[in-house]
């Protein structure tokens, strides 16, 4: 099992001028870092790769798609837009040395119908999830689709749903992953969640029900861990945690304020990870 921070609490592009960010948190304890994969070329990342290797920083990454880029679309154009846009995402992602590609990229954040999800849709989403996946194998990266809450996202809320998914596509380089903020609101017992989800699990995001420093708010953390244990995940526990420094993104995720100071959120996140799985 390995420890990482979300550089997303500082930045949803990450360059050279975070690099301190980056060694602070190696001397922290962080086993590594969780890119977002938005902006930049092969050459920024392959950069970017060499200094983490360099000091020994496992990555992980983000990925989403744009409402032109929805594979849930019942547009065959958008479909493939999508897919070509997951592609580019794993290119840059075996650049910077990732491991595991999570975020909601099963369709498009906050983009809705008005209209429950439909098999039509989710088998849209399959298959270029597939297509996907074997494009990853190629890289030797692990696709981690995520369940998101209601507000975010409809055509997956739980790990039932996402379980479904993740047999429907059925690939070994395809997983599922479990966030803790979201399965804060969607979820009746987040150990049962997980316990819901183990045979697929693959990352897990490690996130306070109100996105601030993990331990101080709502989610049972007890269960949380105990569960994570039950089932003996030795996978990523990747602290994920927002503000308000970047504008335009904390607009598009609905992040109003700051809800704890950024260090305080990697220090005590990290504490309580390793409290609650005895490590």
């Amino acid at each position: 099992m390995k420890i990482g921070m979300n550089m997303l609490l500082w930045t949803n592009h990450v360059t050279e001028q975070h690099f301190d960010i980056v060694d602070t948190l190696k001397k922290t304890g962080y086993d590594g870092i969780e890119l977002f994969l938005g902006d930049g070329d092969l050459k920024h990342y392959t950069k970017l790769g060499k200094h983490f290797s360099s000091i020994e920083m496992g990555v992980t990454a983000v990925g989403a798609l744009s409402p032109e880029q929805n594979i849930a679309s019942p547009d065959k154009k958008t479909r493939e837009a999508g897919l070509e846009r997951l592609k580019w995402t794993i290119d840059m992602a075996e650049a910077a040395n990732v491991e595991v590609i999570c975020g909601p990229f099963h369709s498009t954040f906050a983009l809705f119908t008005r209209q429950p999800p439909t098999l039509q849709e989710k088998q849209w989403s399959n298959e270029m999830l597939y297509k996907a996946a074997e494009y990853a194998q190629k890289a030797n990266i692990i696709l981690t689709p995520e369940a998101v809450n209601r507000f975010e996202c409809y055509l997956y809320n739980t790990m039932a749903d996402l379980g479904n998914m993740v047999q429907e596509v059925n690939h070994p380089n395809l997983g599922a992953m479990f966030d803790t903020h979201h399965a804060n609101i969607e979820e009746k017992n987040q150990g049962q969640a997980i316990k819901t989800i183990a045979p697929h699990l693959r990352h897990v995001h490690i996130s306070e029900n109100d996105r601030g420093t993990p331990g101080s708010g709502q989610v049972h953390w007890d269960d949380v861990f105990s569960a994570l244990k039950d089932i003996k995940y030795d996978g990523w526990l990747t602290i994920e945690a927002f503000s308000t420094i970047i504008p335009e993104f904390a607009n598009a995720i609905n992040v109003w304020r700051d809800y704890s100071p950024s260090e305080e959120i990697y220090t005590k996140g990290l504490k309580l990870i390793k409290e609650g799985m005895g490590i």
